[in-house]
């Protein structure tokens, strides 16, 4: 079986393979049908360029003809519709197919991890320098619970299924921590008792790669991620990465949403503030939008949201950073001291999802804020509360409050311009950069870590704009 799995490995990559992938591919089929070891764990960690992307696409087709059973996970929707279309097979978010929504005694719902029905399984997934192993809240959302914890208790619920982290250890790691735990063996070691880790790493940039323009830059930064300098850049305008200043930038932004359009072009940025900016200035001078909320507008939900969504639809529930589309606005109103809009949406990685009615919070939609502060939150349910004060029994009150579309409106920003870490898991054919502003010491290494995530978001044209002129002498 290893065998037949290695050829068809071969047949499905469609070139031949460089040492280094040969030795990737030897590995991924020994692990697969390997039995020595029960609860089985691979971390496949390759740079941008390496050919990690194709060795991992020709290894899914491989299992397919192979008849072995395998599911393809991600951390958004975003990244699951890249993995899918790279392996030419569906590919879910964890958090669908982890946990299932589990109502509560006061009416609320929480997560729980769902039974694993899959025995003797491969779970590739991908993207795994975004999965985090620690929890930001305590309320039962997937921003509560540990991610990492809950992937490996649910695939080992039958000890002779396999996990294959897949992932870029160069990126930028989950946000509140300094390293990708998924992506760490040693850590994933010391933290998983009884399960067993192997690693495997493609580092060598491909012959073809290299004339790509947009990895030679980002595999400059990723080689000066522990130096304290500016990396020279390489710009051409007859190329695919271009430098442009401040006056261009309209013009250049007009001529990507015609050429690729808006869904294939985003502005990543330093802060939610500069991404403010930017949405307030592209919404205002290109797509000449003069109401706060329009038709056709593009939106990032900034909170996870389980209100809206049937049960047994194929997202889930609505998590933080899918972006959806405006089909139409409805009725305005301001209630509980807030401003509220019915629309019709449309999520763009999830379209067999359907035009979906929903009532949006347009609040934080203006302002620098990431979202709604907990004490924001606070006052809203205080305010909704008081509506329900005749009711005197507090579950009951507590259920109105639960059920009330107003107190559960998406929490939703603009996403045409947006930070590095929203941006993470997915890829544009072309991408807008600002670094914002650098200290007159470039003191901190981890921008370059920053700066090659942010390049590698970008498929077809990088275009740099108003970068310091230290990376160019």
């Amino acid at each position: 079986m290893h065998e037949a799995l290695r050829n068809s490995i071969h047949n499905h990559l469609g070139f031949v393979p460089t040492k280094e992938q040969e030795q990737v591919i030897s590995l991924l089929a020994d692990f697969t049908f390997s039995s020595l070891q029960e609860r089985s764990c691979l971390i496949l960690k390759g740079y941008a360029g390496t050919g990690k992307t194709s060795v991992s696409g020709a290894y899914v087709k491989a299992l397919r003809e192979n008849k072995k059973t395998f599911v393809l996970l991600a951390p958004t929707g975003r990244a699951a519709k890249v993995f899918s279309q790279n392996a030419d097979f569906p590919a879910f978010t964890i958090h669908k197919f982890i946990y299932r929504k589990k109502a509560e005694k006061g009416g609320g719902v929480s997560l729980a991890l769902a039974p694993n029905l899959r025995k003797n399984c491969v779970f590739l997934v991908d993207e795994a320098s975004m999965i985090g192993d620690f929890s930001l809240l305590n309320d039962g959302t997937v921003s509560s619970r540990n991610l990492l914890d809950d992937l490996m208790e649910f695939v080992f619920q039958h000890s002779a299924n396999k996990l294959i982290f897949i992932g870029d250890e160069g990126q930028l790691p989950p946000v509140g921590s300094d390293f990708s735990p998924a992506l760490n063996p040693e850590y994933m070691q010391h933290h998983f008792f009884g399960a067993s880790f192997q690693e495997v790493k493609l580092t060598k940039v491909l012959r073809q790669a290299e004339n790509s323009l947009i990895l030679k830059n980002a595999t400059k930064f990723r080689k000066s991620f522990d130096e304290d300098h500016f990396p020279k850049l390489f710009t051409d305008r007859q190329k695919d990465v271009i430098r442009i200043d401040g006056m261009a930038l309209q013009e250049e932004l007009e001529n990507a949403y015609n050429r690729y359009g808006i869904d294939e072009t985003i502005f990543i940025t330093k802060s939610n503030k500069k991404a403010s900016y930017y949405n307030l200035q592209i919404r205002n001078r290109i797509l000449w939008f003069e109401e706060d909320l329009c038709k056709n507008d593009w939106l990032m939900v900034v909170k996870n949201n389980y209100f809206w969504l049937e049960e047994l639809s194929p997202m889930g529930f609505i998590a933080n950073g899918e972006i959806f589309r405006i089909i139409r606005t409805g009725k305005r109103e301001e209630r509980y001291g807030h401003k509220f809009v019915w629309a019709t949406i449309l999520f763009v990685d999830y379209e067999e999802v359907g035009e979906l009615e929903v009532l949006l919070l347009l609040d934080i939609l203006h302002n620098e804020q990431p979202g709604m502060t907990r004490e924001q939150q606070k006052q809203l349910f205080f305010a909704v509360e008081e509506e329900y004060a005749e009711e005197h029994n507090k579950q009951k009150r507590y259920e109105k409050i639960m059920k009330n579309p107003y107190f559960n409106a998406l929490q939703v920003k603009f996403s045409y311009a947006v930070t590095c870490h929203k941006s993470q898991g997915g890829q544009w054919e072309a991408v807008f950069v600002d670094h914002g502003y650098i200290m007159d010491e470039y003191s901190d290494p981890s921008f370059n870590r920053w700066l090659y995530t942010a390049f590698t978001r970008a498929k077809t044209r990088l275009y740099l704009v108003g970068f310091d002129e230290r990376f160019y002498e």
